[in-house]
C-alpha cells in the first residue's frame, strides 16, 4: 500500500527539523569550545602581562617603579593589568550596548554571541586575578575582591553555559570604565604625588564622576529593565539557579559599589575641603601663628 503524500511530507519535515537541530547543536558545541579557548587565552595573556610585560614596560616608562619595594611592584603590575582589561572589555561592552540590537531587544535570551566573547575575556581575567590574589595575598590580598570575583564568575557561568541574560551580564561590565582612574589614584600615591597636587585632584574628581555614572547612576536603569522582564515567559525559562545567580550577584556587587562610592566621596570631600581651607598667617620669622 503506497504511503500518502502528506505523510511523506511530514516525515521529510521532521527529518529536516532533526537535521537543523543537529547542525545547530554542533555549531553551539563548536562555539562553546571557542569561548573556552578565548577564556584560556585570556587567562594566559593576563598572566603574561603581569609577570613579563608590565614590569618591562613600567621600568622604562616610570623611573619611580624601580624604587618600589617588592610588594608595591606586585600591586603595580596587578593594577596595570587591571587597567588594560578594563579598557578592552569596557569598550567592547559599550559597542554591544549601542549596536547589538538582538541583545537590547531581548535582554534575557537575545543572541549572546558578542556578549559571550566579552564575558569569556573577563572570565579569563578574573580567574587569573584570583590566582594572583591568593598567591600574593600579603601584597594584594583583599576579601572584598575575592567576593566580587566569585560572585561575578558564578553569574557568568550561566551566561557562558546557557547563553541567558546577555544584556544584564554585559551591562555589568560598564563598571570597568571606572577602573583606570581608581588604579591611577594608587599610582600617584605610590609615586609620592601629594594629594593636593593638580594631577591627583583632577584624577580624583574624574574617578568620582565616572564611578558614580557607571556604577551608581545606572542602577535605576538596570533594575527597571530587570523589573520589566520579571514574570514574563522569558523570565520563567531561566532556571532557578540562574535567577539566583542574577539577583544575588547583582545585589552583592551593588552593595560593594555603594560602599566604595561612599569612600570615594568622602575622600574627594576631604581633599576639596583642605584645598579651600585658608592657610594660617605667617609671622615675621616665617612660623605659623
Amino acid at each position: 500500500m503506497p504511503i500518502p503524500w502528506y505523510e511523506i511530507n511530514t516525515a521529510a519535515q521532521s527529518n529536516n527539523l532533526h537535521e537543523r537541530r543537529a547542525i545547530g547543536k554542533v555549531a553551539m558545541d563548536a562555539f562553546s569550545q571557542i569561548i573556552l579557548l578565548i577564556a584560556v587565552v585570556s587567562f594566559i595573556t593576563f598572566q603574561w602581562l603581569f609577570h613579563s610585560v608590565s614590569p618591562w614596560v613600567s621600568s622604562r616608562v616610570s623611573q619611580g617603579f624601580l624604587r618600589l619595594n617588592p610588594k608595591q611592584k606586585i600591586e603595580w603590575n596587578s593594577r596595570t593589568v587591571s587597567t588594560f582589561h578594563a579598557l578592552v572589555v569596557g569598550l567592547f561592552c559599550l559597542y554591544i550596548l549601542l549596536f547589538d540590537d538582538a541583545v537590547n531587544q531581548d535582554p534575557v535570551w537575545g543572541d549572546p554571541t558578542l556578549v559571550k566573547i566579552n564575558v569569556g575575556i573577563t572570565t579569563g581575567y578574573l580567574i587569573s586575578d584570583l590566582l594572583l590574589i591568593f598567591y600574593y595575598w600579603r601584597a594584594i590580598g583583599d576579601k572584598f575582591f575575592v567576593i566580587h570575583h566569585l560572585a561575578a564568575l558564578y553569574a557568568y557561568y550561566y551566561v557562558l553555559g546557557q547563553g541567558m541574560l546577555p544584556y544584564f551580564a554585559n551591562f555589568r561590565l560598564l563598571a570597568e570604565f571606572s577602573t583606570p582612574c581608581v588604579n591611577q589614584r594608587w599610582f600617584f600615591e605610590v609615586l609620592g604625588y601629594p594629594k593636593s597636587s593638580r594631577p591627583n585632584i583632577a584624577n580624583g574628581m574624574l574617578m568620582a564622576a565616572i564611578f558614580f555614572l557607571v556604577r551608581i547612576a545606572v542602577m535605576p536603569v538596570y533594575y527597571t529593565r530587570m523589573y520589566a522582564v520579571y514574570g514574563t515567559e522569558a523570565f520563567y525559562r531561566v532556571p532557578l539557579g540562574g535567577r539566583g545567580a542574577w539577583i544575588f550577584s547583582s545585589f552583592c556587587l551593588d552593595v560593594m559599589n555603594i560602599m566604595w562610592m561612599h569612600k570615594i566621596a568622602r575622600g574627594c570631600y576631604r581633599v576639596m575641603r583642605s584645598r579651600h581651607r585658608p592657610k594660617a598667617p605667617l609671622q615675621e620669622n616665617g612660623k605659623a601663628d
